[in-house]
């Protein structure tokens, strides 16, 4: 005999309880336990083993065509996610308020309806109306997508089963779906995770690609049950600053291609530019060589990317509490370096305020990045520029060694090809350049030697 029973979910991590209370005990998070759907307990076991259809096993090595991927029409966004739209993936995008999501989703819908293909764009937040004025702006109106304004999960996939399949389909946003099978109001973790199982299967089913706009909490993580990033194929995230134009489309899920492969937008005035040369938008401006200035070549995915460091060093008063101030790298492993710096190197920044930026609003996680915020440190600290044209990367240990690290060849070279004269960074001679002028740096201290009797 079954009989119901209340349960509660937690908002932020999807955790279930069978009683409310204050705090999550999974995730700590205060007041995120809401009262779902009740579940059914049956008191006897029921046997599984029979009453169902079967299922269709297809050998691995069994010859046949794979799937072709379909282009969208820009290459920044097929770069991330592997090379192009998989038919039956689904894809979960998400990014900050404004970044410029359903602007990029708009332009690869209307280029792919552009090569002849079904396009469907389902948005809950906008009327057609509005998708509309927004299409006009960007010069897409000529496209044949099928748009309309819809939550209803039940009315979208009765409404897809009745017309042609198509080839993309994009909903802006899972958030706002809704089901009728599920009790809840729109963006709970019962209501996000039923209606994301339902479209999922819709374009699996179907072979159609399928991309779920997410929304982000306030630390950047995509809203709703952890399950749903396990449910789809490509999670990806639209970075970038408002104050910036740039925008950084990474893949940081990909069973179909490369993680952490980025693609580069810039935000104009007819919507998003691809950025075929990331590393000139963030090199831009350098003219003159000025102290605290380094350049790192970044890897991200298959990609270098060159990108400007820059620290500031101001001597306070005795008896003032300095600060330190980071911005698009870790500050945990700031304070590290400049351990290091003072341990090994004899240098003094206890008297000092230390600020340090990476250009453009990019954020590194790149351990390499250690000796080109070094460079930048003891530049700034002794007031002199570094060799104008060079590039810096290495990792930097606690014992002052500078250590090998991944692609360094990949990134002399294509430093070297944006005209870069010189490198410095482990002593491996897998990262020399034929057209770079290559120094290997054992030692931290060899570097501060070098700037401090340059």
């Amino acid at each position: 005999m079954a009989k119901p029973k209340k349960r509660y979910v937690c908002q932020a991590c999807g955790s279930v309880s069978h009683r409310w209370q204050g705090q999550c005990a999974d995730c700590a998070e205060w007041n995120t336990l809401t009262e779902d759907a009740p579940a059914t307990v049956f008191s006897m076991k029921h046997d599984l083993s029979s009453g169902g259809r079967a299922v269709e096993f297809v050998d691995l090595n069994k010859p046949g065509e794979m799937p072709i991927r379909q282009k969208t029409g820009l290459a920044e966004f097929d770069r991330a996610l592997g090379g192009g739209l998989v038919p039956g993936s689904a894809i979960l995008m998400g990014g900050d308020p404004g970044i410029g999501k359903s602007t990029l989703l708009l332009q690869a819908a209307a280029r792919v309806a552009r090569e002849g293909h079904s396009v469907v764009y389902v948005s809950g937040e906008e009327a057609t109306g509005q998708v509309r004025m927004r299409a006009a702006r960007l010069g897409l109106s000529d496209a044949s997508v099928k748009l309309a304004a819809a939550t209803g999960v039940r009315d979208i996939l009765t409404t897809l089963g009745s017309m042609e399949t198509p080839k993309f389909l994009v909903i802006d946003s899972i958030q706002t779906m809704h089901s009728d099978t599920i009790e809840g109001a729109p963006g709970t973790v019962s209501q996000v995770r039923g209606c994301a199982f339902e479209l999922i299967r819709y374009a699996k089913e179907n072979g159609v690609a399928l991309v779920l706009v997410g929304h982000v909490t306030k630390d950047g993580n995509i809203a709703g049950p952890r399950v749903l990033e396990h449910m789809v194929d490509v999670v990806m995230s639209f970075e970038g600053e408002r104050s910036h134009q740039y925008r950084i489309l990474r893949a940081l899920k990909n069973r179909f291609g490369a993680v952490d492969e980025i693609g580069v937008f810039a935000m104009a005035g007819d919507g998003l530019e691809e950025v075929e040369n990331p590393s000139m938008l963030f090199l831009s401006g350098r003219d003159q060589p000025m102290a605290g200035s380094s350049v790192f070549p970044a890897m991200e995915g298959t990609r270098p990317v060159l990108v400007e460091i820059q620290a500031l060093i101001v001597r306070l008063q005795s008896g003032a509490t300095p600060r330190r101030a980071v911005v698009g790298w870790d500050n945990g492993r700031l304070a590290m370096l400049l351990a290091v710096l003072e341990s090994r190197c004899g240098l003094s920044f206890s008297s000092a305020e230390v600020y340090l930026n990476v250009a453009g609003g990019y954020r590194l996680s790149d351990p390499a990045a250690d000796l080109a915020v070094a460079a930048a440190l003891v530049s700034a600290l002794a007031d002199k520029p570094l060799p104008d044209r060079s590039v810096w990367l290495g990792e930097v240990s606690l014992a002052g060694e500078v250590r090998p690290v991944a692609h360094g060849g990949v990134r002399m070279r294509e430093a070297a090809k944006l005209g870069f004269k010189r490198g410095f960074g482990p002593s491996d001679p897998k990262n020399a350049s034929p057209d770079l002028d290559y120094s290997g740096l054992g030692q931290l201290a060899n570097l501060v030697d070098r700037v401090m009797s340059s």
